[in-house]
């Protein structure tokens, strides 16, 4: 007799198949999954971008996907995606602005009138906050348009809004970026200057003799720009380190302005660690480690452990959990992952961006549920996350420590077309985790494998956590089918949170069950959203 009910079961359906009343859609590997909605697509843009395309879709075609996206959000309710744009950029919580940027720029010239004259003046100093993103939004927004009045007026606000000390700052450290410099922009904008020192800076900036950070402990809002943008110029022909190395106490120079052959001085960098920005201190400890300023039992070495623990300091200078992973990679190696600089690396130093990469989260409260973890190690995982030496499988492990962590009843699995075991524990340090994570992508995709184990073995859980590109296309079953029949036989109404590694349009969850969440990897905010996903009811 045929089994004619096995073709169109709802409740066992092979992946390479969609289920019979779902709207599923064909991933790139030729598996069937849910389509995710434009508003999570454009979350997972803005976090994640699409810098270096993934594992199955170029970078071009990733990015006219994802544009393609922004477009559908600004006409479905351009207020929201907007405000979408400006949240995830000004709170810190994806890795790189860039996307924002992008999409900031790509809206500009689909908006139009429907949210009044002055929009795009209040949402660019929330996505641009520094000189470097303002050239990279006037190099992508003429792409999309021309320099009419509500930009000329939106790019001069940038400007003129500023205190004489954060403009004198942002001329003296961005100079220039993708071929844009700030004579270009303000020639384009037409600023008009409301006050004599934001005149003499704007006017410096035009025709001064050298034509993401903060001001924090830089420049007092009243203090005359003159003593700055002069102190530049010194710099430029400063004798020697010591010179240097006055200049910066004394006027709070950057990096920027300092000769080059002056900065391989420990001196130099001595004077820029004192007032230097958290994202800029992470950045720079490979070289103050070259240079001989950090070493074991410095004082130096002091400072910079004491601020990486300082969780205040972490959050107010948006330090995301991802710039400390890739800083934590590449210091404990000693050498840059591009270039011949090279250094012995500080064992606080180390154990201090261990911590600092938990910190950066922020406060997250156990919720005394049984968590799975479940760490896709398939093929296409070994994709880079915005085009970094970090891969997505390398990421998902990390990921999973914060978890392991924070959670008392827990245990991680690695999965591809089995299921292993996979040995983290709450004590080994992030760098050992990359190392086991390396390497480890093979296989193809069935991300039903952490439900089917569960149930096989009789495993309680009330989460399961899995973290992937949704590209499963190998099992008999579909993860929610999986899932559903895990609740049935076991009698627990678990959970699942996708925890999606990139920018792609597919999830595994199923969209019209309340008991599953698509969350963004590299989101700050992930391990927060989970938590209270985990404890709220479905």
């Amino acid at each position: 007799m045929a089994d004619y009910a096995s073709h169109v079961s709802t409740r066992e359906t092979p992946q390479s198949e969609p289920i019979p009343g779902k709207q599923m859609v064909e991933n790139s590997e030729g598996g069937y999954a849910f389509a995710v909605d434009d508003w999570t697509r454009l979350q997972r843009f803005l976090v994640l971008g699409s810098e270096g395309g993934s594992y199955y879709a170029g970078e071009r075609e990733l990015t006219q996907e994802n544009a393609e996206c922004v477009r559908r959000c600004v006409e479905r309710d351009a207020a929201r995606a907007v405000a979408d744009i400006c949240v995830i950029s000004e709170s810190g919580r994806a890795p790189k602005n860039d996307p924002a940027i992008f999409a900031l720029a790509y809206a500009s010239s689909l908006v139009g009138q429907r949210l009044g004259e002055g929009w795009l003046t209040d949402a660019l100093p929330r996505v641009c906050r520094t000189g470097t993103h303002l050239f990279e939004f006037v190099d992508a927004v003429q792409k999309f348009r021309g320099w009419g009045r509500s930009l000329r007026r939106a790019v001069a606000h940038w400007y003129t809004s500023k205190t004489p000390g954060e403009l004198a700052y942002q001329i003296v450290k961005y100079r220039q970026r993708n071929g844009w410099t700030h004579h270009d922009v303000l020639h384009k904008c037409h600023a008009k200057p409301l006050t004599r020192h934001i005149n003499y800076s704007l006017a410096y900036a035009k025709h001064g003799e050298h034509g993401e950070e903060t001001t924090e402990g830089w420049l007092s809002p009243g203090r005359d720009p003159r003593d700055i943008l002069s102190a530049a110029d010194a710099a430029g022909s400063a004798a020697t380190p010591k010179d240097s190395a006055r200049l910066i106490r004394d006027h709070g120079l950057v990096r920027e302005c300092i000769k080059t052959e002056h900065l391989n001085s420990p001196e130099v960098w001595d004077a820029l660690l004192e007032k230097m920005p958290m994202t800029a201190m992470i950045r720079n400890l490979g070289k103050m480690s070259s240079v001989g300023l950090l070493k074991p039992m410095s004082d130096a070495s002091r400072l910079v452990t004491d601020r990486l623990a300082d969780v205040d300091r972490l959050k107010k200078a948006r330090v995301h959990p991802f710039h400390v992973l890739l800083a934590l990679t590449t210091y404990q190696q000693g050498r840059g992952v591009r270039g011949s600089l090279a250094w012995e690396a500080v064992p606080q130093v180390i154990d201090a961006l261990d911590e600092a990469f938990y910190l950066a989260f922020g406060a997250i409260e156990p919720t005394g549920k049984r968590w799975l973890l479940g760490c896709d190690v398939s093929g296409s995982m070994c994709s880079p996350i915005a085009n970094t030496h970090i891969s997505c499988a390398m990421a998902t492990g990390c990921l999973a420590m914060v978890t392991a962590r924070t959670e008392q009843n827990w245990h991680a699995m690695a999965f591809c077309d089995k299921f292993v075991p996979l040995p983290i524990t709450p004590r080994m340090r992030l760098d050992d985790v990359c190392r086991m994570m390396h390497n480890r992508n093979f296989g193809r995709t069935d991300c039903s494998l952490p439900m089917l184990w569960a149930l096989e073995n009789k495993v309680p859980v009330d989460v399961f956590a899995t973290y992937t590109d949704s590209e499963t296309w190998h099992g008999s079953i579909h993860p929610c089918q999986a899932l559903i029949r895990y609740r049935e036989q076991m009698g627990i109404p678990a959970k699942l949170i996708v925890i999606g590694m990139e920018s792609s349009g597919f999830s595994i969850a199923d969209p019209n069950d309340a008991g599953m969440l698509d969350v963004v990897g590299m989101d700050a905010s992930c391990p927060g959203v989970m938590s209270s996903f985990a404890i709220g009811s479905p």
